[in-house]
């Protein structure tokens, strides 16, 4: 018998189990509780047992909770047009949303992007503030024509140019205004018919990637002064890419505020992050050594003080790791998994959407088939919206974000299925999740989690910020395996 089954006859058992004590608390005397004991001679008959009934199973069901983190799509870009969500505006098929278009004037239209390659946009905070452009949402292309955060596109300014053609729109929009479905993207849409999907995630920041992983795994981003000190660390959303290359190496400490990991180690709980199989893990990486596989901006854990001080530089393992793990049923409490470069969906000529799909699939079928299935919520997301098209305005919770909307799913056997939340939500929900499972509420605050830093803001309690427990069933009975190819055929329109 595989452990699959035993684990659903487990639940299932537990479920039973739970309906049978409740019954057996209730009494078959007819006398109310609040009434005095009746006498029969000198025997007392005491009063009906008051035991509450055993209470549902909850999220302590859920034993592996994993986090899969691609790169820079915005949710309309991806499920814009998926049925009932908070979508593209449209009217008759066509977008009624209008970005000015400076370079040829008039308005630019979303339109359906065909291609499996995309340029984008620049997406650094400059940007961010450009394509909101005080909650009009229309400075998408102006963004790129000022060339914010990152040098212009040639194509968004030549679009005559015929070597241009395959990155531009029927009307010569640039692909920041493009939209995919499931003819591009046929499993992300399966696993949102099947599962949950939230069309209120917004990144963390408004800013590129190295500050959303960070608030990926600590809730701030910062840079800090001395990396054994986290009082030494000052609130900073953007961290250029001279910082980078000259402080931050992936085995180097450098981020000395705390993280989740620092919680997880203290309290005993499992965890790995788990990265591209080509990834330089050495004791020492070159920075050009360490932009390989997964890059350095990606790759922030190993450069947290905290997994220094804690020796856990082991728990730093690849994406290999992660699927042998699955299949032996030894999947830590929490995962993250991030991609390599090509596989990352990271816009550029040589990161195919495809591709990216590919490893979100292998990692999503291997958690499926494994052993854990039951026990698990997969958490897919991507990292900041890559210059793309939204429709939605940001709110602001802090000096730091949000940032513009991105895609996410959740994907479980406990889930409601084909459903889609509406909740406001951010990184800071899952780890605020994280922590109300394994860590009995406990939050990344400097008051209390006994390693104090200067953070400006503690995320998870922020007022506004959904609650990702409230998207499952745990009396349901689970939802099958979705076990998807890799290289699916293209999916139906979504108009």
């Amino acid at each position: 018998m595989s452990r699959v089954p035993r684990r659903r006859a487990q639940i299932a058992l537990a479920l039973l189990l739970a309906g049978v004590l409740a019954a057996c608390t209730r009494s078959t005397s007819s006398t109310p509780p609040s009434a005095s004991p009746s006498r029969s001679g000198d025997v007392s008959v005491p009063p009906a047992s008051t035991a509450s009934p055993a209470p549902e199973p909850g999220i302590e069901v859920l034993e592996h909770l994993i986090f899969i983190v691609q790169e820079n799509r915005s949710f309309d870009h991806y499920f814009g047009t998926f049925p009932g969500v908070d979508g593209l505006p449209m009217k008759n098929g066509e977008s009624t949303a209008c970005v000015p278009d400076p370079v040829l004037g008039g308005c630019a239209r979303s339109y359906h992007d065909d291609t499996l390659w995309d340029e984008g946009g620049p997406h650094g905070s400059p940007a961010s503030e450009a394509d909101i452009n005080g909650g009009k949402m229309n400075g998408f292309i102006q963004a790129i024509v000022d060339g914010v955060f990152v040098s212009p596109d040639a194509c968004a300014l030549h679009r005559a140019e015929p070597s241009c053609a395959a990155h531009l729109g029927p009307r010569r929009q640039p692909d920041v205004m493009g939209w995919h479905d499931a003819r591009e993207i046929p499993n992300y849409w399966a696993y949102a018919e099947r599962f949950v999907l939230q069309d209120r995630m917004f990144a963390p920041t408004d800013a590129w990637s190295l500050p959303s992983h960070l608030f990926l795994v600590s809730g701030w981003s910062a840079k800090c002064e001395d990396p054994s000190d986290p009082m030494s660390c000052v609130n900073d959303d953007r961290i250029t890419g001279f910082y980078v290359k000259q402080r931050y190496h992936p085995t180097t400490p450098a981020f000395a505020w705390t993280d989740i990991t620092y919680l997880l180690s203290e309290a005993g709980v499992s965890w790995a992050w788990y990265v591209g199989d080509d990834t330089c893990l050495k004791a020492e990486c070159t920075y050009a050594e360490s932009v390989q596989g997964t890059p350095v901006i990606w790759n922030v854990l190993p450069s947290f003080t905290t997994v220094h001080e804690a020796s856990k530089l082991g728990r730093i393992q690849r994406r290999s790791d992660f699927l042998r793990a699955a299949r032996d049923g030894k999947l830590p409490a929490v995962s993250w998994v991030l991609p390599d470069r090509r596989e990352s969906e990271h816009p550029g000529s040589s990161n195919s959407v495809a591709d990216g799909q590919a490893h979100v699939t292998k990692v999503i079928n291997a958690a499926m088939r494994g052993p854990d299935w039951d026990s698990t919520a997969i958490f897919l997301t991507w990292d900041d919206w890559g210059g793309f098209y939204d429709h939605v305005e940001p709110p602001t919770v802090d000096r730091n974000g949000y940032g513009l909307r991105v895609p996410a799913l959740v994907i479980s056997p406990w889930v409601r299925p084909g459903s889609i939340d509406h909740q406001t939500l951010s990184f800071d929900a899952y780890l605020k999740l994280i922590e109300d499972r394994f860590l009995g509420g406990q939050r990344l605050d400097p008051k209390t989690d006994g390693r104090p830093d200067p953070r400006p803001t503690v995320r998870e309690e922020i007022d506004i910020l959904g609650d990702l427990t409230t998207l499952f069933d745990f009396t349901q009975d689970p939802l099958p395996p979705l076990i998807l190819p890799l290289r699916p055929e293209p999916g139906s329109p979504s108009l």
